[in-house]
Formats: C-alpha cells, structure tokens, sequence
C-alpha cells in the first residue's frame, strides 16, 4: 500500500493505492501518516473521442495508455461487438450523409459504415438503428467541399431526433461557414477543431459558449493545421472546451497516445491540467480502470506521454 496524488478528471486529490486481487486499486481517503509515498501521479487510462477501430488493429488498445475510445464512424453491427479489456468502447455508430455526401464514396469507408439520409423518415429510422446499437452520441457529416450536405431542415431534424433519445450530435464539419451552420442547428461537438477557414472572434465566443471540439490538429498539414491550431488557441482561452482525438485510422500514428498531438495542444496553449482535461481520463476510483502512472512528475509537471501502466512492482515497499 502507498500514498499517491492523483488526478480525479478536474483536479489533484490524494489517495491511497492498494494491491486487490493481484491488480493495483485507488481509494479515496488521506493517507495515514508515515506510509510511503508513490514516486509519481497517478491517472485512469486517457480518452481519444475519435478512432475509426475497423481501420487500425483495434487490439492494439490492450497495451496502450488509453482507456477510453470513442468510434466516430463505422458499422454499429461490427462495432458494437468489439471488446478490448480494459479499455471502454464507445461508438456513433454509422456516418449520416446526405446522398452522395462524404464520406459515401471514400473507398475506406467499411460496408456498412454509411446512412444516406434524404428525408425526415430515414433520418428516424438512422437514429432509432445507431441508439438500439448502443450508440452513446450520432455522428453527422456536413462537408461541402466533397459533395452535397443535410439541408438546415433535416439537419435540425436529425439533431431534435438524437435530442429525443438522450443522444448529442457530433458533426464533421468542412467546407466555408460549416462550422458555423451546423453549430447554429444544433450540432454539440465538432469531429475536428475548424481547419477550413479562421474563425473570427465573434464566432469563436458562440461556438465556446455552445459546443466541444475534438481537436484532431495532427491529421492535418499546413496551411490547415495552423488554422486549425490559431482556433483551437482562442476557443480556448475564451473558455470552449477542447477534447483530445486523433481521428485514429487516417494514415499510420500510433494505436495509443499520439506525441504529435500532444504536441500540437500544447502549441494551441493547452497545457497542464488544461491538457489533462482534454484527454478525459477514466474515473481512477473506477475498480475497472487501469491505472496509469507518470513516474517522477508531480501535479505541477505531469507529462501524458511519460505514463505508463501501474504495476504491482510499483507497490513494494
């Protein structure tokens, strides 16, 4: 048993580690005085709020830093039924387009990934299919630069349909104003931080005030990637909340915590425990978490990518 200062997913609390049944477990209460100390923090596995599994080696995950994913796009039949012990699968389900819209005719998009939707009716019975499949959100693409896009009447439609079965809507958005227009209908979170076009302030305070962004910025190179990161820079400091993903699947990165994207919150100013709340780490008093441990670090200088599992060897005294 050792003392341990952990991140609790807003701030710093301590705690006390403990072997259970040959794992290492986290419980809430102040350490008693004189038991050692672990040499470094302790936080759950990290959140990556966009993967596509059906693109990478999804059991890949087991040996990773993660403990959460989110599946922004793919076959619910197939999806649904992926299991990666410890990490949690969360998923959309498949992508809403309009017909012909992106991503319909992108050769890696997997069969069954795609619901062309043209009317209200198809948009019910999508919703209804992905939330019977145990969606936790509806993923929605609105790129006018590939193809056509959801009117502003069935892209309301499809948002007050989610609305109904507790479901929020994640939106690719790309093309000029998409950004905008979907967040203006409803959309709660965009798949990536805007890259097409900076957003002037004004924008950027409606879209802070309304929404998340996934932020995704290493996908892309510039110019894109720096408009991305401008944005991201000032959605942050005007208080929007910013969610670590990777778009994992498109092109080769790493099946775990991703450096370039670190690195590239960190340029949009994301740091510290800003950083650790856009990775969304798994409730560490969860018994089903893994735990994670940044060996050496402290609240004050706690690098993601120095984490590594727990182990019991980290228990002996």
């Amino acid at each position: 048993m050792k003392a341990a200062t952990f991140f609790d997913g807003i701030g710093w609390r301590e705690g006390v580690v403990e072997l259970v049944d040959g794992g290492a477990r986290l419980r809430d209460e102040v350490p008693a005085t004189g038991i050692p100390r672990l040499d470094g923090v302790v936080v759950g596995g990290f959140t990556d709020h966009h993967v596509h599994l059906q693109l990478v080696d999804h059991s890949q995950l087991a040996c990773s830093r993660l403990g959460r994913v989110v599946d922004l796009g793919g076959d619910p039949d197939v999806v649904q039924r992926l299991a990666v012990h410890p990490v949690r699968i969360e998923f959309a389900g498949a992508f809403l387009a309009a017909p012909g819209g992106y991503p319909s005719d992108r050769a890696w998009a997997p069969d069954g990934s795609v619901r062309e939707i043209a009317d209200a009716d198809a948009a019910a019975a999508a919703v209804t299919e992905m939330a019977e499949a145990g969606a936790s959100c509806i993923k929605v693409t609105s790129n006018s630069v590939a193809g056509p896009v959801f009117t502003d009447e069935l892209l309301r439609t499809v948002v007050e349909l989610a609305a109904d079965r507790g479901l929020l809507v994640v939106a690719h958005a790309e093309g000029a104003g998409e950004s905008e227009r979907v967040i203006r209908l409803g959309a709660a979170r965009l798949a990536h931080a805007p890259f097409t076009e900076r957003l002037d302030d004004d924008q950027i305070a409606r879209q802070s005030a309304s929404a998340s962004w996934i932020s995704t910025l290493a996908i892309h190179d510039d110019p894109a990637r720096a408009v991305a990161i401008d944005n991201v820079r000032r959605f942050h400091t005007a208080g929007g909340t910013v969610l670590y993903g990777t778009d994992l699947g498109n092109g080769p990165m790493p099946v775990d915590l991703s450096p370039r994207e670190i690195a590239a919150l960190r340029e949009a100013g994301l740091d510290d425990a800003a950083l650790l709340r856009a990775l969304s780490p798994v409730d560490p008093l969860d018994p089903d978490s893994n735990l994670l441990l940044l060996p050496g670090s402290s609240p004050a200088a706690a690098d993601p990518l120095a984490a590594r599992p727990l182990t019991p060897a980290d228990l002996k005294v």
